[in-house]
Formats: structure tokens, C-alpha cells, sequence
């Protein structure tokens, strides 16, 4: 038997799946990535079809062991990291999906979320649950779906349906699908349900209650690094082999674990399809005062609960591919570089992407998005600037709620994901916070978090202070910007996303 020297991570992304071989030092040996198709069949409305993401999975996989001549021996774990709230239900005896499933960033569920708040408190759940009442989260997408599919409640009532992040959906069909797949997810894709009690880590029958929820059709709660896994990958399946499916981390999460934040008090930024801050807060569900959520950081074994805050951005990354696609300003999403360094300032404008609603720390669903300052003297390079600008702002409103809410002054910010690619933002990014900003030297952290966690329950990694050994400095931001610029810069973005609001009626 082979020894094994790799951990394979299946990311399963807001626009592509990607699987990666880590090696033990926690370098790349070999990627693939497959991009999905985004469904927009009304203007708010956002869906993915789960049968080609699993059929997409399977093809990174097979492709990424090609390119790395490895096969199923050579791989001691496979851990999943996945866009979080992204729900689905399907037929647990065809596997067929009841529908599209409704992507975090679909609003739809904008009624059921002003029929849940009690006369207004969007907060009323929080205390529980650690979230706001928001579009943004799972419990309410899938009662969307059960009050509007009828044959999605009919096979909850028959017991046929089954729920799940895509962490769920992915796992369950790796471990078998319909022939005994295992149905299951971690407690950092639970966390973000609004069904899960964040102090008990269980189901909440309250909430199930509340959103009209059967517990039949429920995954069970799992750490996120178990030892005793969630089951073997087939093997007919896209392996070739029986590997243990060990690690599961939220997207999110998976970076935080993936950037070494072990200590409370540490914190990491994600430059994504959206954008993501969180903060490591220990043993200690705090509650935010902010604006901020309280979310589940992750768990390893029978450890006790890391709890972190969290800031979401809904438009980080996503707003540079409507740039591309939609206004056709640029042909490859790296080419907005090159045009924003083409002028010194933003020329005036902003652009707050408040496309479906603003997230933390305003969680208003009724604000839309805005060009803000538009002269004669505005150029397309004055905008390129702008798009890239608009997510470090966001990201510093996020870290200014952190430190109200933590009381603790940022020294320096970890950063990962696509858009750290970007010089001129991560630049920028440290001149807005005037704190220093790190680029590790493997960037897919969210990736690594998961093989981290998958790796740690197999015993690849003894403990986490191998993980922290692994962890190099890519590249190193220092603010240069005058106090002066930046704090006129920041009010006038703050009056930019003051136009934002209200907008729907």
C-alpha cells in the first residue's frame, strides 16, 4: 500500500467548483476548476442547478488526479469547503433536486422575512440563533421552497426529501447518493440555517416551528474535522476509490482555518464573490451590537466550539464580473487592474453595490445599488477604480463594527481569495484601514481550511501548531495614505451608501 501524500479539497464556490491535492506542507500539487451556470429567472432571484454542480465535481476531480498522476491511494482524506446558505432539497430515492437551488444571494424570501420579524425587530431570533432575520440565510429559502413547491412538502411529509448546503448535497453523493449516501453537514454550515441553536449546536425546535420546518428532512450536525468521518467515497465513484470524507467547513470558515486565526482575537479577510471578515472570538458566542453575526468558527472533534464574528458583503467580487459582463468595460476580469491604475483617484464617484440589499453592518434589503458623484470628467478608468475601491471600503466598515464590538484595534489583516491577486487594492485596502495587510503564500486558504480539517481527523497533521507551521507571508501591505485623505474619502463613501437606502418601496 502507498503511502499517502495528499489531502483533497473539494470547493464548491458561488461560480465554480474546484477540487485541489494539498501536500503536507500545504502546498498545491495540482487544481482544476469548473465554472457553473447563474440563473436569474426574476430581477432579485438567484438559483444554481445542483445536478450540474455534482456533475462538475466529479469532472474537477478526475481531471486534477490526471494532472497529478495520483489516485484514490494516494489520498488520505478528502475535506469540502462550499457557498453556504445556497439551499437545495431532493428526493432522497433519485437524487433529482425539487428545483433550482436558491443561491445566498436570492432575495425572494423578502416576504417571509418581514412576516417573521415581530412588528419590525429584525433581531428578534438572534439571542438563539446568532443571525438578524435576513434574506441572506437557509431556513427561510427552504421554507420559500416547501410553501411553494408541492412536491417538495409532499415528500417532506412522506419522508422523501432531503435538505441541505451544498456541503450536504456534495457529501451525499460521494458517500453514496440514493444507494445509502450519508446525510449530513457540519456546525458551521448549520450555523447560518437560522434552524440551529448556536449555544446547544443542535436543531432548535422552536425555530423549526417557527419556519414551518420538519426535523425528517433535516441533515444530522457534525464537527467540522471528525475523526470518525462522514462516510468513504465509492468506489465507482469519481475517485476509484474508498477515501475517507473527513473535514467540512463553510466557505468562510474554512479561510479562517485555513489562515491559522486559532487564537481569539484573530482575524481574516475573504475577497470573494462577496466579501467576508471574521473574527476568531474562542470559546465566547459574542453577541454583536454592531451589526455584525454571530457565527460557529469551527470544531474539531469533541473540542469545544469556536465561535467568531462575522461581517458579510454581498458584492465583492462580483461586482468586477458585472463590470465585465454587463457593462462589457473589460473582456478578463484581471484587465480592471491595468485600467484603474491608469488614473491617480476615483475621479469623485463611488459605486455601492447594493445590487440585492446591503449586508453587515446595515442589513437593509430595501437599499439598491448606486453610481454616486458622475462629472464630465469621470472616465471608465475612474470607474474600474471605483469597482475596486467599493469592497475595501465595505471591508472597513466591517472592522470598524469589529473593534465597537470586540474593543480591540486592528493591527494587521489576513486577506485571501480571487482579488488579492489585486496590488492596487490591497494597497488601497491597508491606506483605508491604516493597518498593515498580509498576503499568505498560498492564497486558496479556503481550500486549504478544508483539507486542514479533513487532514487533522486522519492524523496527516498532528495538531494545529503543524498548521501554523505551514503558513508563510506571501506579501506585505503598510498604509502610505495621509489621515486627512482617508477620512474624507470614508465620509464620502459613507454619504454614497446614505443614497443607497430605502430605494425599494
Amino acid at each position: 500500500m502507498s503511502v499517502k501524500k495528499y489531502i483533497g479539497a473539494i470547493d464548491q464556490g458561488t461560480t465554480s467548483t474546484r477540487f485541489i491535492l494539498f501536500d503536507h506542507a500545504g502546498q498545491i500539487k495540482a487544481s482544476h476548476l469548473i465554472e457553473h451556470r447563474q440563473y436569474y429567472p426574476q430581477a432579485g432571484w438567484v438559483e444554481h442547478d445542483a445536478l450540474e454542480i455534482w456533475e462538475n465535481t466529479q469532472k474537477v476531480i478526475r481531471e486534477t488526479l490526471r494532472k497529478a498522476e495520483a489516485g484514490a491511494d494516494d489520498i488520505a482524506a478528502i475535506g469540502i469547503t462550499n457557498q453556504r446558505e445556497t439551499t437545495v432539497v431532493w428526493d432522497k430515492e433519485t437524487g433529482k433536486p425539487y428545483g433550482n437551488a436558491l443561491v445566498w444571494q436570492d432575495t425572494r424570501t423578502a416576504q417571509i422575512i418581514e412576516d417573521l420579524s415581530r412588528d419590525g425587530d429584525m433581531d428578534c431570533f438572534r439571542e438563539k440563533v446568532g443571525l438578524p432575520l435576513a434574506t441572506y440565510f437557509s431556513g427561510p429559502k427552504l421554507k420559500w421552497i416547501l410553501d411553494n413547491i408541492p412536491e417538495a412538502m409532499e415528500g417532506a411529509k412522506n419522508g422523501k426529501a432531503l435538505f441541505g448546503t451544498m456541503d450536504s448535497w456534495v457529501v451525499w453523493w460521494l458517500t453514496g447518493g440514493p444507494m445509502g449516501g450519508s446525510h449530513i453537514t457540519d456546525v458551521t454550515n448549520a450555523s447560518r440555517t437560522m434552524l440551529m441553536n448556536i449555544h446547544t449546536i443542535s436543531w432548535d425546535t422552536d425555530m423549526l416551528e417557527v419556519m414551518g420546518v420538519p426535523s425528517s428532512i433535516l441533515p444530522e450536525i457534525k464537527s467540522s474535522s471528525d475523526p470518525e468521518f462522514f462516510g468513504y467515497t465509492r468506489e465507482d465513484g469519481p475517485f476509484g476509490g474508498k477515501i475517507p470524507v473527513a473535514g467540512i467547513l463553510g466557505d468562510q470558515q474554512a479561510a479562517l482555518f485555513g489562515q491559522t486565526c486559532f487564537v481569539r482575537g484573530e482575524a481574516k479577510s475573504t475577497y470573494g464573490t462577496g466579501g467576508f471578515l471574521l473574527l476568531n472570538t474562542g470559546t465566547e458566542a459574542v453577541q454583536s451590537k454592531h451589526g455584525l453575526i454571530t457565527t460557529v468558527g469551527y470544531k474539531i472533534g469533541d473540542q469545544p466550539t469556536i465561535y467568531a464574528l462575522e461581517g458579510s458583503i454581498a458584492v465583492a467580487g462580483s461586482l468586477v464580473q458585472w463590470f465585465r459582463d454587463n457593462l462589457k468595460m473589460i473582456k478578463e476580469a484581471p484587465e480592471i487592474n491595468d485600467l484603474a491604475e491608469e488614473v491617480e483617484d476615483n475621479g469623485g464617484i463611488y459605486i455601492v453595490p447594493a445590487f440585492s440589499g446591503l449586508f453587515a453592518p446595515y442589513w437593509n434589503s430595501s437599499a439598491r445599488g448606486i453610481v454616486a458623484g458622475l462629472t464630465h470628467f469621470v472616465t471608465r478608468s475612474h470607474l474600474a477604480r471605483a469597482v475596486l475601491e467599493a469592497t475595501a471600503y465595505q471591508v472597513a466598515e466591517l472592522i470598524e463594527s469589529m473593534e465597537k464590538d470586540s474593543g480591540v484595534a486592528l493591527a494587521e489583516l489576513k486577506v485571501d481569495g480571487g482579488m488579492v491577486a489585486s496590488n492596487l487594492l490591497m494597497q488601497f485596502q491597508s491606506d483605508i484601514l491604516n493597518s498593515k495587510v498580509i498576503r499568505p503564500e498560498v492564497i486558496e486558504t479556503t481550500a486549504l481550511g478544508a483539507a486542514y480539517a479533513a487532514g487533522l481527523a486522519v492524523g496527516f497533521w498532528r495538531n494545529q501548531d503543524d498548521l501554523c507551521r505551514n503558513w508563510k507571508v506571501g506579501k506585505c501591505w503598510e498604509p502610505q495614505m495621509h489621515e486627512n485623505q482617508r477620512k474624507k474619502l470614508l465620509k464620502g463613501w459613507k454619504k454614497a451608501v446614505q443614497r443607497t437606502m430605502e430605494w425599494v418601496d
